[in-house]
């Protein structure tokens, strides 16, 4: 007969499979400090030499660093997803930003679509807030920082479609527009554009998914990113109207 004798596991064992758990659901991010060790070790029911070696395979297998002096961090491991080469030919040229947004709208189009259906009341509770975030912020609040709202509102849609491939492929492709890879969002909005469209945008995402309506939750995306795509061509396109302006200009001052 195929059966073996049940072992017991070590209970290091058992740690490190909860904090994997937690780092796949993307509970756990990149660059998030663990507590320390001995509330760690207390919030696991272990004792601290169970938790050490744990913690010692994790940063074995790099999915946790240390920082000396600061403690514990689940480690950047979407840095990964792009090489160094690569992120330069993203930068520096224009066809790039737009197969990015043609990739977030259909990705984004099929997470709002899983979220619609497959989210917990609580998924949906955490999309909400992120809506009243960017809803309740004002001139005030930054450019910087409405960016972020924003971008913390998309990824509470992914993160509600429950998959974790996607998951970790989306924060690694939104590592890159916050690092400024593909475009600006203040320059892109500069003109013609108000908080106000890009706010009924967003509502109009919250409301299709707050209703579980999948169809409409994809299209309410997929428009909402056409908006940016068309956004970001005119503004490039006045980036080099501007350019030839000046040329002219300061040939004419030199005649």
């Amino acid at each position: 007969m195929p059966f073996q004798p049940v072992q017991p596991e070590k209970l290091s064992r058992a740690v490190v499979r909860q904090i994997e758990q937690l780092v796949l659901r993307g509970i756990l991010r990149p660059g998030e400090r663990l507590p320390a060790e001995r509330e760690l070790a207390e919030k696991l029911n272990v004792s601290r030499p169970s938790l050490r070696e744990a913690i010692g395979e994790l940063q074995e297998r790099g999915l946790l660093a240390s920082k000396a002096g600061s403690g514990v961090y689940v480690a950047d491991v979407l840095g990964s997803a792009f090489s160094d080469a690569l992120i330069e030919l993203f930068s520096s040229h224009e066809e790039a930003v737009f197969d990015y947004l043609a990739f977030r709208r259909d990705l984004e189009g099929i997470a709002a679509e899983r979220a619609a259906r497959l989210a917990s009341e609580t998924d949906l509770k955490v999309i909400n807030q992120a809506y009243e975030r960017m809803a309740n912020a004002d001139k005030r609040t930054g450019a910087q920082k409405e960016a972020e709202l924003d971008a913390a509102f998309h990824m509470s849609i992914i993160e509600a479609s429950n998959n974790v491939v996607m998951l970790h492929m989306m924060r690694s492709i939104f590592d890159l527009l916050k690092q400024g890879v593909f475009y600006n969002r203040t320059r892109i909005f500069q003109q013609n554009t108000t908080r106000e469209e890009l706010l009924a945008q967003h509502r109009a995402i919250n409301a299709a998914l707050q209703q579980r309506d999948p169809s409409g939750a994809r299209h309410a995306v997929e428009t909402h990113l056409n908006f940016v795509n068309a956004a970001l061509a005119d503004q490039i396109k006045s980036d080099k109207n501007e350019d030839i302006a000046r040329l002219r200009f300061l040939h004419d001052r030199v005649d």
